[in-house]
């Protein structure tokens, strides 16, 4: 499937990605030695010891690079990846082995502690990034590199006699496994990955075992706990999100993948049960989760603080990952909805408008100090966010056989094969400010199949018409999905219009920082409060829904967003002077309030930022 992008939200950011952000990234790897680690020659003494997952941040890279070369050509950026290539071949072992910390630094540790280093994390990225490179570009040479390197893996890892029977602590290499397979056909790679994933919390446990071989006390292991790399239990019986949220979350998308390619029934009812304890119990309603700095992870159910939540942008973005996964396997609304609550929120806020400044913690409030960083220590984040912005094209669509879904809506074109004809689908739109959708079916004759058009979760009042004529929803409805399946006529021509009103959007009793609070919502979009716009003490302010809300497009605010502005009440101050704490109720005088889309917060001047505000009536909003 061929696929275009040439809105006005998305189709900027991608440019921005492309002309800003990749420069950035290299710029930065170049400047911390990441780069230069490829040559091999670091000693003891020098600056800039190469890290443990130094690699996996210039994989991102490179995989970023080569969706964003497959839709806007840039020979300069081609020869960077080309001579990056050049660099990675030429540090390959001779066995095959290839991670540039373990030759240099510590070349004694190889394969000595999976638990806790990242030796298959960085090598499961490596090997996207070839796979990525060759589809992007033809070109054969990184993809020949980590292909050896697979297969060194795989006669290293498995269950036979003089193998390891470990796998990762972070995981991430069992679905570029099931990549190159997909690739190659080559059943090994497949196998393999399902070693690491079965393998998995098997006892005795691998990682007591690698402990006690490095002389260590495993009862001394700093997480505490093996549900931090979801090592806890075997994984098909495992029931919910625990540990560390990206690790996780990569996890998830391999067995997926895995229910997918092999039809393990347990592994897919294991997705569907930690999907519905995540989605229902531990997700922020920007579509971040983890919610520790401690374990960069979860803690217990409802627990979603807002000013201290880590919600790291790496777990937004796997959980997109997951998401689309999932609806391969079931096209159900439910995964498109949070695929498309992650993508507009807790994943873009990660970077600024400007495209070189990067969140790693995505709070939900803050009090003036948090802000987005040039440069990280750990330095996922950025690269991970290239490479989901460059390859945005690949989660709008799937297509299953003579069926074509649309999962989400940006202005663009998909062109694809059914029953041997080329199908092109046009969609226009204004999406996420205008819930107003136009296609054009683009044919050279008439061919049969289902178009299915995702029916948002947000979304109350939708109409559909088709060549003018209304479509009966309710009739055509399956799991959240308009299925329009006809012959289809050169020229046919679709309307689809979803309802954008402002909702108050208020979250379970259990969580109860949230109580009283409502956030603001329109369409996809989660909004915020900001200083810049509020005046300070945000907690002071009280919205009045039932004076009803405006919301305006503005052209010249951050990039131009519709902004929603409204009534409300603030606690008068001034006569608490002297004081600290009183019997007399407090004085509250009307202030307007002015709400910007959450993804954009932190681009203008500092101050505070708050999603959830108290709010002053009950009943419902508009």
């Amino acid at each position: 499937m061929r696929i275009t992008i040439d809105d006005t939200f998305w189709a900027p950011r991608q440019k921005t990605n492309a002309e800003v952000t990749l420069p950035a990234i290299y710029q930065r790897c170049e400047e911390t030695g990441r780069i230069a680690a490829w040559n091999l020659n670091w000693q003891p003494g020098l600056s800039h010891e190469p890290h443990i997952f130094w690699d996996s941040d210039v994989a991102k890279w490179i995989e970023a690079a080569a969706y964003s070369l497959e839709t806007q050509p840039n020979p300069a950026l081609e020869r960077q990846v080309d001579a990056l290539v050049d660099r990675i071949a030429a540090a390959q072992q001779p066995d095959g082995y290839l991670n540039t910390y373990f030759t240099v630094v510590q070349p004694e540790m190889r394969w000595k502690n999976l638990r806790d280093w990242h030796e298959l994390y960085c090598a499961g990225h490596l090997i996207e990034a070839g796979i990525a490179y060759f589809q992007a570009m033809g070109k054969h040479k990184l993809l020949q590199t980590v292909q050896r390197y697979a297969d060194y893996i795989d006669s290293e890892f498995g269950d036979k006699p003089g193998q390891k029977r470990g796998y990762p602590g972070h995981e991430e290499i069992e679905l570029a496994l099931v990549m190159m397979y997909r690739l190659t056909g080559e059943k090994r790679y497949l196998k393999l990955a399902q070693f690491f994933v079965t393998e998995r919390g098997r006892q005795p446990h691998y990682f007591d075992l690698e402990a006690r071989a490095r002389g260590e006390d495993p009862t001394d292991y700093w997480a505490k706990t093996h549900a931090y790399t979801q090592s806890h239990l075997q994984v098909r019986e495992q029931t919910e999100p625990v540990g560390h949220a990206v690790r996780g979350l990569y996890l998830y998308c391999a067995m997926a993948d895995l229910a997918a390619e092999t039809g393990d029934a347990e592994l897919l009812a294991a997705c569907r049960r930690i999907w519905a304890h995540l989605t229902e119990r531990r997700l922020y309603i920007t579509g971040g989760v983890g919610s520790s700095a401690a374990n960069e992870g979860y803690t217990e159910d409802y627990d979603l603080p807002n000013e201290s939540a880590y919600a790291e942008t790496c777990a937004a973005i796997g959980l997109v990952f997951w998401a689309q996964r999932m609806l391969q396997l079931d096209p159900d609304r439910r995964y498109a909805d949070v695929m498309e609550r992650a993508l507009y929120n807790g994943v873009l806020s990660g970077v600024s408008l400007q495209g070189d400044t990067f969140f790693y913690e995505n709070p939900l409030a803050g009090r003036g100090d948090h802000h987005r960083w040039r440069w990280h220590k750990c330095s996922c984040c950025p690269p991970n966010l290239a490479r989901l912005l460059a390859s945005l094209g690949r989660y709008i669509y799937s297509q299953a056989e003579a069926a074509l879904y649309v999962h989400l809506y940006v202005a663009g074109t998909a062109e694809l094969e059914i029953s041997g004809q080329t199908v092109r689908l046009r969609q226009e739109t204004a999406y996420p400010w205008d819930g107003a959708v136009r296609f054009l079916v683009e044919l050279k004759s008439a061919v049969d199949f289902t178009l299915a058009l995702r029916i948002p979760g947000w979304c109350r009042d939708s109409r559909l018409e088709l060549n003018g004529e209304p479509v009966s929803l309710p009739e055509v409805m399956c799991k959240g999905y308009a299925l329009l399946k006809r012959t289809w006529q050169p020229g046919d021509r679709l309307q689809l219009d979803l309802a954008m009103p402002v909702e108050c959007l208020q979250a379970h009793p259990a969580v109860r920082e949230n109580t009283g609070r409502v956030a603001l919502q329109r369409g996809p979009v989660v909004y915020c409060l900001e200083e810049v716009d509020n005046g300070s003490h945000l907690h002071d302010l009280a919205i009045l829904p039932d004076a009803g809300f405006d919301a305006q497009f503005e052209p010249q605010l951050l990039g131009g967003v519709v902004s929603i502005s409204g009534k409300a009440l603030r606690r008068d101050l001034r006569d608490w002077q002297g004081k600290l704490y009183r019997s007399e109720p407090p004085t509250l005088r009307a202030a307007p309030f002015k709400a910007v889309p959450y993804c954009a917060w932190d681009n203008r001047d500092p101050g505070e930022m708050a999603v959830w505000v108290r709010q002053l009536a009950v009943n419902s909003c508009q």
